[in-house]
């Protein structure tokens, strides 16, 4: 039986995730922003994006009458 081993760190916004000794994926909740082969090079570059925030749907405008 084969266990997943996961390694995940929250940084910046950004996930910096690692999966069986995989490469280290850079992502946002709906997108992979890069791929690299360590933890450092991953990091760095999570580091070097600007900070996000995820965004939320704009509540619909009122008409006024």
């Amino acid at each position: 039986m084969h266990t997943a081993m996961l390694s995940k760190t929250h940084f910046n916004g950004y996930d910096v995730i690692n999966v069986n000794n995989g490469p280290w994926r850079v992502c946002t909740h709906h997108d992979r922003l890069g791929s690299f082969s360590t933890r450092e090079e991953a990091m760095a570059f999570a580091a070097s994006l600007p900070a996000y925030q995820e965004r939320t749907a704009l509540a619909p405008a009122i008409k006024a009458h």
